[in-house]
């Protein structure tokens, strides 16, 4: 191997540790020395379309065995942490996908385990390294304070969707494992401090632990005014309409995700790629001519570019490369992403004790 490139490791080969793994496959930086996954089936498909590379299915394994310089952890939620400090105290960087950990003493135990090793660590924030969505919280930031922020991530799950829901909400439900997301792009909207989260959620399916709940929502209240709703569903039972919605208002206007989900074919709601797609965005002014009409007409915006999957993990892969080699600072960034977390973790014991969560 080139002493240029770095060895990494990729664990969970499913959806995400596919397209991870096909941006490490294009990189130059980077060469894959393991694949690591309990199911066969998606080690077999991996090595199919890239080619021979090491395969096991178990971490430690294969952790002791390749002695990897960075590894990608794309597993369910539950191993997150285990898994990156882990990976951390083998002397290795770690790309994690969201959320970092289940709970918050376990994040903070990443964080630790990453400033004692003096390694990298950066989860997978999608949202942030997509073109259009970076647009979006460019223009809703000049919208004026207080801003009123809506967005959903609704699908319609069935089959293997559905499986794999059921799985993650052994461990999480929806408005934690996704909310990170959205709840990010509201302090990136506002630059403001949440300062209090308040949520429901109901449990609309048999399948799922008496404890659970796969639909939520959650509404976050800002230091200046703001104020955010996030909402998350899964499941054969859930409406695909409107399932699509990422708006922001401000005293200057709103501007909004431009998206026609009407006539889309049944189940589109569980394609998650169509829920980071930014096509163009709607841009709203308010203000008023001398007749108390509106001045200006909607704009549309057209998106910088619309990045498939595997080309917005790709950006995510560069980042992480980039951060390495130049030794990029990434105290805040962990920052944030604990702070997410606290804040979605925070919304679920208000769903369980139906109480305002002071923040």
């Amino acid at each position: 191997m080139s002493k240029e490139k770095l060895s990494i490791i990729v664990i969970g080969c499913g959806n995400m540790g596919t397209s991870h793994a096909r941006a490490y496959h294009k990189l130059e930086g980077f060469e894959i020395v393991g694949l690591v996954d309990r199911n066969n089936d998606n080690l077999t498909r991996l090595t199919n379309e890239m080619g021979e590379i090491p395969t096991f299915n178990n971490f430690d394994v294969a952790l002791k065995a390749t002695k990897p310089d960075a590894v990608c952890i794309c597993t369910y939620p539950g191993t997150h942490a285990e898994f990156a400090i882990k990976a951390l105290e083998a002397g290795a960087h770690v790309f994690v996908e969201k959320p970092i950990a289940e709970n918050l003493n376990d994040a903070n135990a990443v964080v630790q385990a990453a400033e004692k090793a003096n390694k990298k660590v950066v989860v997978g924030y999608i949202l942030r390294h997509h073109p259009g969505w970076k647009q979006f919280i460019d223009v809703a930031s000049k919208l004026g304070k207080p801003l009123v922020m809506r967005m959903n991530l609704n699908q319609q799950s069935t089959g293997k969707e559905w499986k794999v829901h059921r799985s993650i909400m052994e461990a999480m439900s929806p408005i934690v494992d996704c909310g990170v997301h959205y709840v990010d792009v509201m302090c990136q909207m506002t630059k403001a401090n949440p300062v209090s989260v308040s949520a429901i959620g109901a449990r609309l399916s048999d399948e799922i632990d008496s404890d659970q709940y796969n639909y939520g929502q959650l509404q976050v209240r800002f230091d200046d005014g703001s104020v955010g709703w996030y909402e998350s569903g899964w499941g054969p039972m859930i409406s695909e309409q409107a399932y699509f919605v990422k708006d922001v208002m401000g005293p200057k206007g709103s501007v909004s995700i431009s998206k026609n989900t009407f006539d889309l074919p049944q189940g589109s709601s569980a394609d998650i790629g169509g829920h980071t797609s930014v096509q163009r965005l709607r841009l709203h002014h308010s203000k008023l001519n001398e007749d108390g009409k509106l001045r200006y007409q909607d704009e549309i915006l057209e998106a910088p570019s619309e990045p498939d999957h595997d080309e917005l993990c790709l950006y995510e892969q560069e980042y992480f490369l980039k951060a390495i080699q130049e030794d990029i600072d990434l105290t805040d960034h962990l920052k944030e992403v604990v702070h997410t977390l606290e804040i979605v973790l925070a919304s679920d014991e208000s769903v369980k004790t139906g109480k305002t969560v002071e923040l």
